[in-house]
């Protein structure tokens, strides 16, 4: 009897599990291009609810920020296989119900506008379609886990598809994903785009050039080489089967998106040729890359399964964003594209921002990783003096973590061996993600040290950087070229764009904050004198001096004195002991490789 009532136990089971993973196949289209159009079609087979709800995500994971994709979305519809119409009503911000009623088949339509040019969005236009899944696609809650078919009907003249998906033998434009959490991660570039192939790490690669530039295929090929196979070396293994970087050469702009097996790049069209910038493109492809391991699949707990819904938060981007944003120069460093001073440099110069930042004294590094859903992403003229970046302190407290390791082990671990001990408990991003005490112990095991006075002090505390002790420990020495000056200090940032002089930001540690200099205000002359340059008109004043600034505030004409006060802003360089001591040799070499 009991193993009677098993066997239908397990049969319904089986059943019901197949019943409720229909076959999904999505449909794109571009008949209206020119007006920044796609239009989706989902089909769908094999359907066993009566009612369906099916949701746009209002986020693009690796960017966090509700951004409303569905406020792009238009003419939405449903129908039976027949062409009978379905009852569909949208019944919040993102979701629309659709009663299926008995159809185990049935097709869902709608449009959408992309006209942004970024790394998180998607944008179309006659000459090309970028696609970021979370903008594009909507999903079932029950279906998340169904395999998906992805068709493709390109306008005329685009003759390729670049995706890391897995494509069709017989047809490019037919792609494949086994559920919809990496449909959504896989960015789609469409059009006639320059494709870069080649092997590195094991595994091809594409490199996808959108829009002109003054590119070297054959330098990119031989320099991405070299960079992923650096960052591989560190992990020990890699996770994929093929990876894309997709690169849109722009007039203005930069930035990546990380993705799981690809990332989306911005990059000046003519900027390849200057060593400076070409390197920080290299810079900025090491990150993205960095990803593959460190937060596509080595995450937070709260960043996967993926929310798309509402924040995932999370106090410990200052680890996901912030090793990388160590990890993305030190790679370059460590491939040779950076000699030793000019990382140095970099360094020195992130040193330098982070002590002239007065968001430092005011928030932590993890309420900067928590707030990024509310701050971060939604800066204005007064962030400079309430936030930190994740990115720029999580890059330091990296380095230092970094240096307390190479000291505590004699130069033979390092940070690497943090993040692969980690990514191998994260069994290749299969097992649950760290929380923030997991990580912590990983950190303590190859530091041989309690870190609970570290993290008080600069993780959730405020205590400043002691960066002479940074450089020391590595054998540098610190000097802040700043020292001996004596400069009067006004504190305020301005724009010039329309022919007026006009307040854009004003720092909390200056005399203009004092005064109650704001933000817009248009300064129409210094005592008394018609001024358009700033830094000349306050060239030859000391601290202690005021001056009177003559502005318009909303139309209104008023005059406020500002008292000035000494600048203390700091700006470091980094130097090579002539002499080192035994440990501050071996710590150098760690480090500067």
């Amino acid at each position: 009897m009991k193993q009677g009532i098993l066997f239908f136990s397990l049969l319904f089971m089986s059943m019901l599990a197949v019943a409720s993973n229909p076959k999904l196949t999505y449909e794109l289209s571009f008949d209206q291009a020119q007006a920044h159009y796609v239009d989706v079609k989902l089909t769908v087979h094999q359907n066993n609810l009566t009612q369906v709800d099916l949701k746009m995500p209002v986020w693009a994971p690796g960017s966090y920020l509700v951004r409303e994709f569905a406020r792009n979305v238009e003419g939405v519809s449903a129908y039976t296989q027949n062409k009978e119409n379905l009852d569909c009503s949208k019944i919040n911000k993102n979701t629309w119900r659709i009663q299926a009623g008995k159809n185990t088949d049935f097709v869902f339509q709608y449009r959408v506008y992309a006209f942004e040019l970024t790394v998180r969005t998607s944008f179309i236009d006659e000459s090309h379609a970028y696609l970021n899944g979370s903008s594009i696609f909507m999903y079932a809650d029950e279906w998340k886990d169904s395999p998906i078919q992805l068709k493709i009907t390109p306008k005329s003249n685009w003759k390729k598809v670049s995706c890391s998906l897995s494509k069709s033998a017989t047809n490019p434009f037919e792609l494949s994903a086994a559920n919809y959490d990496i449909l959504a991660d896989s960015p789609i570039e469409i059009g006639n785009q320059d494709v870069i192939s080649f092997d590195a790490a094991g595994i091809p690669h594409e490199v996808v050039m959108v829009g002109s530039g003054n590119y070297d295929r054959e330098k990119i090929k031989k320099d991405f080489t070299k960079i992923i196979e650096e960052a591989k070396s560190i992990y020990g293994t890699h996770p994929c089967k093929n990876y894309v970087f997709i690169v849109h050469n722009v007039n203005a702009g930069g930035g990546g998106l990380e993705h799981l097996n690809s990332t989306t790049l911005q990059m000046q069209r003519n900027a390849y040729a200057a060593e400076a910038t070409y390197n920080g493109f290299l810079s900025l492809a090491a990150h993205e890359y960095f990803h593959l391991w460190n937060v596509k699949r080595l995450r937070p707990i709260a960043l996967g399964p993926f929310n798309y819904d509402e924040e995932n938060y999370t106090k410990m981007l200052w680890v996901a964003e912030g090793f990388t944003a160590f990890y993305d120069n030190w790679i370059v460093r460590r491939t040779g594209h950076l000699t030793a001073d000019k990382y140095l440099e970099i360094i020195a110069n992130e040193f330098t921002a982070l002590a002239n930042l007065p968001g430092a004294k005011v928030q932590s590094l993890s309420e900067s990783s928590f707030d990024a859903w509310i701050k971060f992403y939604r800066r204005n003229e007064n962030s400079g003096n309430t936030q930190v970046s994740y990115y720029d302190k999580g890059s330091v407290i990296a380095l230092m973590l970094n240096l307390k390791i190479i000291n505590h082990s004699k130069g033979k671990k390092s940070l690497d061996d943090v993040m692969k001990y980690m990514y191998a408990k994260s069994d290749d991003g299969k097992a649950a993600g760290y929380s923030d005490d997991e990580f912590k112990d990983a950190l303590e095991l190859f530091c041989g040290e309690n870190l609970d006075s570290f993290y008080a002090a600069y993780i959730n505390g405020l205590n400043p950087i002691d960066f002479n002790a940074i450089a020391d420990s590595a054998g540098l020495k610190i000097t802040d070229l700043n020292a001996n000056k004596n400069e009067a200090y006004l504190g305020i940032n301005t724009s010039n764009t329309t022919g007026k002089l006009v307040v854009s930001a004003i720092s909390s540690a200056s005399g203009a904050y004092v005064a109650g200099l704001n933000v817009n205000d248009e300064i129409l002359a210094i005592d008394n004198y018609r001024i358009d340059d700033l830094i000349k008109a306050t060239a030859s004043k000391k601290p202690g001096e005021s001056m009177d600034l003559l502005i318009s505030r909303d139309g209104i004409i008023k005059t406020i004195r500002v008292t000035l006060t000494k600048n203390t802003g700091v700006k470091y360089k980094l130097e090579k002991l002539d002499q080192k001591t035994a440990a501050q040799e071996i710590a150098y070499k760690a480090w500067i490789k």
